[in-house]
Formats: structure tokens, C-alpha cells, sequence
């Protein structure tokens, strides 16, 4: 039986905000661009949350629900020393890590030697390592596997911590909502509701093969989920998949001239970010990303293109074509071969 702990740090971006700022703390308080700007909020805390405010909702709207609201521009370079810090802390206690974000990730600690191999104990004393050591308050859920590991961090939050034992784990499957299970979103659970399912007791009701008839491949996995089970493993080593730079521009761009114009940079800031990536890559597809002024968003991509102005010229006006209309965010990028894998095999089947 495995041991997995899901670690997210409690409104991360702004609790590192009011630990270095202490006047911001108790006050709503958004990190992300300005409202005058075209900004969006990155995360906010409890208080501001408590108004309605939520990650990625335009800052204007979020200055609208709350005048008295605080802004603060991210700071990456700040978030992102604090993220590895707290990675130092998990890899005191496993090496089996999965990083999610910065702010978030999966420590499988089955074969850990600390505490007696006690998984609530590993998880106490993270979350009492990094208070101490950073002053930032994380949640932890403990259980036996990755999709009941992340319900549970999220059962007490904030500062919470939250432990399924492998025979607890019948019981709080069968009472759990449907819209909490992984991979679940709104129209599936619409669709479940539709069919009276609402716990995933009701879904223990349905036969394999009828869900494999109503959802499709989708329908295996219902049914695992429903009954605790989730046999994923965790991905230690997380491997780019692109490289992209996008910009939201303080006015609409009003036609496709506007947009083109600004590719020369976004494609300048792309081809900085790809100079630091080491040989065990290769640029692949190139692609381009548009969100018009209504926010409905496209994003065009093609093999084989080279990664010139050009190409990127052609695929922008393919793409600004399904929408033809005011563009707000310009977004230039591409995809990544991953060689090492590649160099891996031919060691294993070497001489």
C-alpha cells in the first residue's frame, strides 16, 4: 500500500507578499497586473477571496467586487527561491517527487525511513519545517494514492492536513461528489447528473460496461475512481514540453497588420528563452496563440514549419482568421523534442 502526501502551499504568491510586507497582512490583497493595465490576478488571499475574487479573473472586474482591493506585481524571481526551499525541505524526507507548480506537489513517501515510514508524521513535520523556516503555511493530504492525496489537502484549507487510511477509504470514496473526482468538469458531471448519479455511490451503482458505452475510455477510469482506486505513478522528472513567450497588450490590437507587427519582438524574447535550454532538447512545431477581445482564444500550430518570421507571419494570420476580431493577448511559442530519451535508448541497446 502506498503512501502519498499532496503538498500546495496556502495562496502562495500573496502569503510571501504579506511575509515580506507585514502591513499587507489582514487586508484583501491580490497579486497580478495593474487593473488599468489589462491585468489578471495571479492569486489573491482569503480575504480578498471572501469578496469573490479568484485566480485569473481580470483585475478591473476584481477592483469592481472590492475597491479597497491591494495590488501587487508578481515577483517570480522571489516565488520561485521560496519554491526551492520548500523542495530542499521534501527531498529531506524522498527523493519521489512530482512538482506541479511552484506552490505544489506529490511526495510518494512508501519506502521513507523517517517517523517509522508514518506518512501523517513525514506530513506534520513538513508542514512544520517550512512555517518555521519560511513562514508560509502549507496544507497536506495523506492517503493511499495521488487522486485521494489531493482531495484531501484541499479538505482543510487553509493550514490543514488531511489523512485517509487505506480502511477509511470505501467509505469516503462512496460519500464524495462526482464533481470532485479527477479528470471530472463541468459537462461530465452535468451529463452524471442527467443520469441521477451524484455521489460516486451512485456511480458503484453503473456496470463497467455501461459506463465504457456512455463515456467511453473515459468510463474505465469513473469507474476505478469511484472505488479509490488510481494506480498513477509519479512522474519524478518533469520534462518541458514548450517554450513560449505571450504578451496582453493595454489596447486591442485592432486588425491582423496590428498583430503582425508585433511578432518581431515575441518572436526576439522566444528565441532568448530557447538559447537557455541545454542540447537535450530540439525545437519541433512552432506555434502561435491568440485571445480576442471578447476572451475566446485559439491556438495554431504546424509540423515542419521552420521558426522564421515568416512562418510565424503565416500561422498568425491562419489563426486571427477564425476569429477575425480585436486581439487582447499575442502569444508566440514551440514545441519541444526531448532527446534524452532518445540518447537513453541507444545506451541501453548499445555496445
Amino acid at each position: 500500500m502506498r503512501k502519498i502526501i499532496h503538498v500546495d502551499c496556502d495562496c502562495f504568491y500573496a502569503a510571501i507578499e504579506m511575509r515580506d510586507d507585514p502591513s499587507l497582512a489582514g487586508k484583501p490583497l491580490a497579486v497580478g497586473g495593474a487593473a488599468d493595465r489589462r491585468g489578471v490576478v495571479a492569486t489573491c488571499n482569503y480575504e480578498a477571496r471572501a469578496w469573490g475574487i479568484r485566480s485569473a479573473m481580470p483585475m478591473g472586474q476584481a477592483v469592481k467586487l472590492c475597491p479597497d482591493l491591494k495590488i501587487v506585481r508578481p515577483r517570480m524571481d522571489v516565488y520561485k527561491a521560496v519554491s526551492r526551499e520548500i523542495h530542499g525541505i521534501f527531498r529531506d524526507f524522498t527523493e519521489v517527487i512530482e512538482p506541479l507548480s511552484l506552490d505544489e506537489a506529490y511526495l510518494d513517501v512508501t519506502d521513507s525511513p523517517h517517523f517509522s515510514g508514518s506518512g501523517t508524521r513525514i506530513a506534520q513535520e513538513i508542514r512544520r519545517r517550512v512555517w518555521q523556516d519560511l513562514h508560509i503555511t502549507v496544507s497536506a493530504g495523506v492517503a493511499p494514492n495521488k487522486f485521494l492525496a489531493k482531495i484531501a489537502s484541499d479538505w482543510r484549507k487553509p493550514d490543514g492536513l488531511f489523512v485517509i487510511t487505506p480502511d477509511q477509504v470505501d467509505a469516503f470514496v462512496a460519500a464524495l461528489p462526482v464533481s470532485k473526482l479527477h479528470g471530472v468538469g463541468k459537462v461530465t458531471a452535468d451529463k452524471l447528473g442527467r443520469l441521477g448519479v451524484r455521489t460516486c455511490a451512485d456511480l458503484r451503482e453503473w456496470e463497467r460496461r455501461s459506463l465504457l458505452r456512455e463515456f467511453g475510455s473515459f468510463g474505465e477510469r469513473l469507474w476505478n475512481l469511484s472505488r479509490g482506486i488510481d494506480e498513477r505513478a509519479l512522474q519524478v522528472d518533469s520534462r518541458r514540453q514548450s517554450v513560449s513567450v505571450e504578451n496582453t497588450f493595454d489596447q486591442d490590437l485592432p486588425d491582423l497588420a496590428a498583430c503582425l507587427a508585433r511578432l518581431p519582438e515575441l518572436i526576439e524574447q522566444l528565441n532568448t528563452r530557447m538559447a537557455r535550454l541545454d542540447a537535450s532538447y530540439k525545437a519541433d512545431k512552432p506555434f502561435v496563440k491568440i485571445k480576442f477581445h471578447d476572451f475566446t482564444q485559439t491556438t495554431l500550430e504546424q509540423a515542419g514549419a521552420r521558426r522564421d518570421l515568416d512562418s510565424y507571419q503565416l500561422l498568425l494570420s491562419a489563426a486571427y482568421a477564425r476569429g477575425n476580431k480585436p486581439v487582447r493577448l499575442l502569444g508566440v511559442g514551440v514545441r519541444l523534442q526531448d532527446l534524452r530519451g532518445r540518447l537513453e535508448q541507444l545506451e541501453l541497446f548499445g555496445p
